[in-house]
C-alpha cells in the first residue's frame, strides 16, 4: 500500500497526517488480526475519513463515541473475522467515562463550556476527549482508555473543580443525555446554505458564509462547503459551536417570495 499515492489528491497537510494515521490502523489491523482505533475525530475529520474509506473500499470499520448521537467519534478498526455483537464487547477497553460530580453549592452552575475549558487550561490533548455530557449535578466526559487516568489526577487542580466528586466510570455506566427538541421558524429568500445558516447562526450572511468556508456546517454528516448548496426536507444542518437542525417542513410561501421553514433543533 503505497500512502504517497493514496494520499497525494489530498492537500491540507492536516488531512494527510489524519489519513496517514488511519492507514496505519488498517495495516495494523490487518497483521495482527486485531482491534486498532484512533482517537477522537471532530465531524470535519470524520466526514473526511468516512469518504476516504468509502474511496479505497474499506468496510470493516465503525466510527463510535460512546453513544450513538455522539458529536465526537473514534473510529475503530477491525478483523474482518469479527460482527458487532463481537466489537461491543470491546468497547469498555476503549473508551472510559470521567464523572464529575459537582457539591451541592455549585450544582446547575456549569455549562459544556466550562468543562471543555477546564480540560484546555490543563493544556491537555483535545483529541484524547469525545462528547461532554453536562447534567446539573455535573458532567460524564467520555475519554479514550488510556487518558483517563490523566484526567481523573489533572481536574482536581482546577479551582472550580477541587470539590467536586471525580470518578472513572465503565462506559457501560454512561448517563445518557436527554435530548429536547425545540422547533424554530425561520423565513429565508431561498434555500441556499448560506441563508439558511445565517437565520439558523443568527448572523449575517456574509458571516455565515465564513462559517461555511471555515469548514464548520455539515450537511447529513458530511461537510459541505459550497454557499448555494440547495437545502432539501428532512436534511441535518450541523453547524459546529451551534447545534444540531433538522428541516422538518417548508410551511408556505410569503407575499414577498420568502420561504417559511419549520425547524427542529436538538438542544
Amino acid at each position: 500500500m503505497n500512502k504517497q499515492e493514496i494520499l497525494k489528491e489530498y492537500k491540507k497537510q492536516e488531512d494527510k497526517i489524519c489519513l496517514s494515521q488511519v492507514l496505519d490502523k488498517i495495516e495494523f489491523s490487518k497483521a495482527r488480526q486485531k482491534i486498532e482505533y484512533t482517537d477522537f475525530l471532530d465531524m470535519y475529520q470524520i466526514s473526511l475519513v468516512e469518504n476516504f474509506l468509502r474511496k479505497i473500499k474499506f468496510e470493516s470499520y465503525k466510527l463510535y463515541g460512546g453513544y450513538e448521537e455522539s458529536e465526537r467519534k473514534i473510529l475503530i478498526i477491525y478483523p474482518e473475522k469479527y460482527d458487532e455483537e463481537m466489537l461491543s464487547k470491546n468497547y469498555d477497553k476503549m473508551l472510559k467515562v470521567i464523572r464529575i460530580t459537582l457539591p451541592e453549592e455549585e450544582k446547575g452552575k456549569y455549562s459544556h463550556r466550562n468543562y471543555l475549558g477546564g480540560i484546555v487550561k490543563l493544556g491537555l490533548k483535545r483529541e484524547k476527549v469525545g462528547d461532554i455530557l453536562v447534567s446539573d449535578d455535573g458532567a460524564d466526559i467520555i475519554v479514550v482508555d488510556d487518558f483517563a487516568e490523566i484526567l481523573k489526577k489533572e481536574l482536581p487542580s482546577l479551582t472550580r473543580f477541587e470539590k467536586s466528586k471525580i470518578i472513572i466510570e465503565k462506559l457501560s455506566n454512561l448517563r445518557k443525555k436527554e435530548i429536547r427538541i425545540e422547533e424554530v421558524k425561520i423565513i429565508v429568500p431561498s434555500l441556499r446554505l448560506d441563508n439558511i445558516v445565517s437565520d439558523l447562526a443568527r448572523t449575517s450572511r456574509s458571516k455565515a458564509a465564513q462559517i461555511i468556508e471555515q469548514e464548520r456546517v455539515f450537511v447529513n454528516g458530511q461537510n459541505e462547503t459550497k454557499l448555494s448548496k440547495q437545502v432539501k426536507l428532512n436534511d441535518i444542518i450541523t453547524i459546529r459551536g451551534k447545534g444540531r437542525f433538522v428541516i422538518k417542513e417548508f410551511a408556505g410561501i410569503t407575499r414577498s417570495g420568502r420561504t417559511v421553514i419549520l425547524i427542529e433543533k436538538y438542544v
